[in-house]
């Protein structure tokens, strides 16, 4: 602290948590619980249908339902986070995802099966957005960066270790029992995770978070509708026949431009919104929102085609099943460490450079697929094309979320997170109902050709992948021509070059210093 003196200026600098990484391992250890939740449960439905004779449509509510519930909460528990401290929503978040846990591993019957399912995706949902909320509050400069690609580490590490780790249980423990310990493993993990949590992560709203307590019910009300009505019927289209489900999503489209409506109206009447809709005006932001739900739409029909070709079409095993698919969860880990320590000098020309990886991995593997689809041995064939493909991925998620963050207000950080997560989801949904429905026609159309329907599929998960780098693409080349109209002006005598486009992910000179922060004028 400086005294205030003639020709001085006073300066504050916030520094960082002595217990930040402490912190972050409690965050993603947690995170990692809620994403493996979600690979590890598809290998095991075939053993659930077995142990408790859960119908077809049951297990699809054992794998949709999650993810409904999951998407409804994301964007209000963000908000919740902001207003009423991270820490608590955290933590509510995994003793709700803890117990129900439980329940789901004594299930006797599958409707209970599906109602502990739909409480575990609120957990999951109540989780997520403070993690990445506690990210911008706790970390600033390249740090920040690093913890996004461990973040984004353990998203590949756990979509790799699921379906393994899923389908060894199962053949340990054997298939009537088996199943349910891919629930039980979640226990000790949210019993740890809390506990440490009391003591390491910061408690309570910081100075900078608004007070006012205002949730817009409003808001919540339409925006969770419009989700539903959007997700329901791509989630459900294998299992819903008729064309109902798509007036359901219609309708759903519609909630939703009420929703943007109602929000500007709301902020315009001097009431706390759902969500900041100005977040939007930020060029990173809506362009790195855009990007996510792109690639998700993409990236993670990618396993949901070969998971059913290796299976149906060449009799693996669920083990050996997540062993094929293992090389790109495994080269998105390792390159999403490493993509968070370059972000924040290789900027979004990175992303672009993952995307054009993750393309021609998934071209490499439907030339494979073509040449040997038939033949047992296809799991090797594609393993070093799926490599490369999830090494690209690993310098997309990660860096783009930190990119696509790097201007958002810490005090707005979980519901724009919130926001992020739920495009991201609904991209899930439509990948899966475009790539799936592509799959499944083309194995109808040619007669039980598991290659060949696996190829198609592929195809639809790279055309949707292509509309993600296009996206990168334009907005390297706005941002391009945004920095040299800045050079002009500032060579005109206007304003410095860097004024006004502070980014907010690299300040401070060194890794883990924030910026000062002028509270003090000369006097």
């Amino acid at each position: 602290m400086v005294r205030p003196g003639p020709g001085l200026t006073l300066v504050v600098t916030d520094a960082p948590d002595p217990r930040r990484w402490k912190a972050l391992g409690v965050c993603l250890v947690a995170g990692f619980m809620t994403l493996l939740d979600v690979s590890i449960v598809n290998v095991a439905l075939p053993s659930i249908r077995e142990g408790i004779g859960a119908s077809t449509s049951e297990l699809q509510w054992v794998v949709s339902g999650y993810a409904l519930a999951f998407g409804l909460v994301l964007v209000p528990a963000g908000r919740l986070g902001d207003a009423r401290g991270r820490r608590t929503m955290f933590i509510v978040g995994v003793a709700l995802f803890t117990l129900s846990s439980l329940a789901a591993g004594l299930a006797p019957t599958a409707f209970l099966l599906v109602v502990a399912r739909l409480v575990q995706g609120l957990g999951g949902g109540i989780l997520n957005p403070q993690v990445s909320g506690l990210i911008q509050e706790l970390f600033r400069g390249r740090e920040r960066g690093r913890a996004f690609g461990m973040l984004g580490a353990v998203i590949g590490i756990s979509t790799a270790v699921g379906p393994v780790l899923g389908g060894l249980i199962i053949r340990l423990l054997g298939v009537e029992t088996g199943w349910r310990w891919i629930f039980f493993v979640n226990i000790p993990i949210g019993i740890a995770a809390i506990a440490l949590s009391l003591r390491l992560l910061p408690g309570g709203p910081r100075e900078e978070t608004p007070t006012r307590r205002d949730l817009d019910l409003v808001g919540v009300g339409l925006l969770g509708a419009g989700v539903l009505a959007v997700l329901l019927p791509l989630v459900e289209q294998q299992e819903w026949r008729g064309d109902a489900k798509w007036a359901l999503l219609a309708g759903g489209v519609m909630l939703l431009a009420v929703f943007v409506l109602w929000e500007r109206r709301y902020a315009a009447r001097g009431h706390a919104a759902l969500v900041d809709l100005s977040l939007f005006a930020l060029p990173s932001y809506s362009a790195g929102s855009a990007l996510a739900m792109a690639y998700f739409s993409g990236f993670t029909g990618i396993f949901f085609v070969l998971t059913l070709y290796f299976q149906g079409g060449l009799g693996y095993s669920p083990l050996l099943a997540g062993l094929a698919v293992t090389p790109f969860a495994a080269g998105s880990a390792v390159a999403a460490a490493l993509g968070g320590r370059v972000v924040t000098t290789a900027g979004r020309p990175l992303v672009v450079g993952g995307l054009v990886a993750v393309v021609l991995g998934l071209v490499l593997t439907d030339v494979a697929l073509a040449l040997h689809g038939d033949s047992r041995s296809a799991g090797w064939w594609t393993a070093l094309p799926l490599l490369v493909g999830g090494l690209g991925s690993g310098l997309v998620i990660s860096p783009n979320q930190t990119l696509t963050l790097t201007e958002v207000p810490v005090a707005r950080a979980g519901t724009a997170g919130g926001v992020l997560q739920t495009g991201q989801r609904m991209g899930t949904a439509v990948g899966i109902a475009v790539v799936g429905s592509t799959y499944f026609g083309a194995l109808s159309s040619s007669r039980g050709d598991y290659g060949q329907a696996a190829s198609q599929g592929l195809r639809a998960a790279v055309a949707l992948t292509t509309v993600a780098l296009l996206i990168g693409v334009a907005d390297v080349v706005r941002s391009r021509r945004s920095s040299r109209g800045s050079s002009a002006r500032a060579a005109a005598g206007h304003q410095p070059a860097h004024e006004g486009h502070a980014d907010a992910t690299s300040q401070g000179d060194g890794e883990g210093a924030s910026t000062p922060s002028r509270v003090g004028g000369e006097t």
